[in-house]
């Protein structure tokens, strides 16, 4: 027969580094998209500060263009254009795994769904550059 104890024993447990996601690639790049989302969120934020100095006139859009020139916000937008950018291929990566697609009883490759996200991208892109070069 068991006996009741109010304290029962420990089980096992592990000790975990705290940087025990640095030793593989796989969890690295998850932390790694996780923390992009900040940067991304960086940039909406500087999306609406620049909708609202145009709302504002030439004055505050002139002041908002005094503030891009700051080498420390010049430094903060290329590190997360590089983290915008590692987000969106983590993600169209990450969509054929997300997306079961059967055609006939087969599941569709995974380059027929994440290589059209890639081809929109570069049209979108593409455009974009036009419009800030010719445009």
């Amino acid at each position: 027969m068991a006996t009741y104890t109010s304290y029962p024993p420990k089980g096992y447990r592990v000790r975990m580094s705290t940087y025990w996601w640095l030793g593989r690639w796989p969890y690295l790049k998850f932390i790694l998209r996780e923390i992009s989302s900040v940067f991304v969120a960086w940039f909406v934020i500087e999306t609406l500060l620049q909708i609202g100095a145009l709302i504002d006139g030439p004055e505050a859009w002139i002041e908002m263009q005094d503030f891009f020139a700051n080498p420390f916000v010049i430094a903060l937008n290329v590190i997360s254009l590089f983290f915008v950018v590692f987000h969106a291929i983590t993600w169209f990566n990450l969509a054929p795994k997300a997306m079961a697609v059967r055609l006939g009883g087969k599941r569709v490759p995974a380059i027929l769904i994440a290589g059209p996200q890639y081809v929109a991208w570069a049209i979108v892109s593409a455009a974009v550059a036009w419009l800030l070069l010719h445009g």
